[in-house]
């Protein structure tokens, strides 16, 4: 594999048609976690991906095996016969209605991993690239202690770690989240966050006051910089989000890399389901830098594939190759015949 990510895979349940959760009389599922989003963007577009996670030995947890293989990911899983996969209901809104998330994941399979039950020099074999997220630590303390025991046998394997900063409010405090996670960043090469997640987490904060309808890109300059020289990173990426209306956004990202700044293109994308749309972005920039593109190249096709995730239904961005390059070529939006 040359790439492997680690992280919770849960079932999501949205009710259909922007309903809300108390009027639905059914559910689409779909599967999804951050890193197996990850994993799955990248072995769609061509990089052969591996995602470890642990999971109940039950039709749920195959559910959500299934699903990965299905897109072409290694699976690499440790069953368990007494825990429970995690659940969450995705309630998609409108304006001015935002879309809301409600978890079922307390005591999940991964929440209950423990230190030295996953061989890490045996997952990482051959492999060259390892990603996880700030998700993952926020599950339990063993969840946590975990994530840093990858950290460091990712790093002693030589491999480029990337880390999806990810804040969430619902799973931990930002005490706890800045407690735990500054000091995993000695192991991590290239920090993926957003506008928000890197003031909340870190108190690193753009210069500039915007606001969630307008982000000036060049305030973040500083924000970029200053994460990847406090923390010694290879490199900082910052997604950038502006939320005129719920369903139609903008949507860019820089790169803070070598000493330059690298900026992607500035997309106006309609949200059909924007949930994964920063893995997608994950994945493009592994997959360019796997690749042996530049930082300029890379930000410009990881900006490309995620503006397209934000068209796809579930949190899996379901694109191919051919697709991002003609987006960056400048699609047409005809129906193709």
């Amino acid at each position: 594999m040359d790439l492997v990510t680690f992280g919770e895979a849960m079932v999501r349940l949205t009710p259909p048609g922007f309903q809300r959760l108390e009027q639905a009389r059914g559910f689409d599922a779909y599967v999804g976690g951050g890193e197996l989003n990850v994993a799955v963007a990248a072995a769609r577009l061509g990089i052969a991906s591996r995602w470890v996670s642990r999971l109940p030995d039950n039709p749920l947890g195959r559910m959500i095996a299934n699903r990965a293989r299905e897109q072409g990911v290694d699976a690499h899983i440790e069953w368990t016969a007494d825990d429970r996969a995690g659940l969450y209901f995705a309630e998609l809104g409108a304006a001015p209605r935002a879309s809301n998330v409600l978890y079922d994941r307390a005591a999940s399979a991964i929440s209950r991993v423990t230190p030295g039950s996953i061989d890490w020099p045996s997952v990482f074999g051959g492999a060259r690239w390892f990603h996880v997220s700030g998700i993952t630590p926020a599950l339990s303390e063993s969840a946590a202690k975990v994530t840093a025991e990858s950290l460091v046998a990712a790093k002693k394997a030589g491999l480029t770690v990337s880390y999806d900063l990810n804040y969430r409010s619902k799973l931990w405090s930002v005490d706890e989240a800045r407690a735990v996670q500054e000091p995993l960043m000695e192991h991590v090469d290239i920090l993926v966050t957003t506008e928000e997640d890197s003031q909340v987490v870190f108190g690193v904060g753009a210069e500039a006051k915007g606001s969630y309808e307008h982000v000036d890109a060049e305030s973040y300059v500083h924000v970029a910089r200053a994460l990847e020289k406090r923390f010694k990173l290879r490199a900082v990426a910052i997604t950038l989000r502006e939320n005129p209306l719920v369903l139609v956004n903008n949507w860019s990202a820089i790169v803070a890399a070598e000493g330059k700044i690298h900026r992607g293109p500035r997309y106006e994308v309609e949200v059909v389901d924007r949930i994964g749309a920063g893995d997608a972005f994950s994945a493009g920039l592994i997959v360019s830098r796997l690749e042996k593109r530049g930082w300029e190249d890379a930000v410009r096709f990881a900006t490309a594939t995620s503006a397209l995730k934000h068209s796809i239904p579930g949190d899996f961005c379901l694109v191919t190759r051919g697709e991002v390059e003609q987006l960056l070529r400048g699609a047409s939006l005809r129906v193709a015949r």
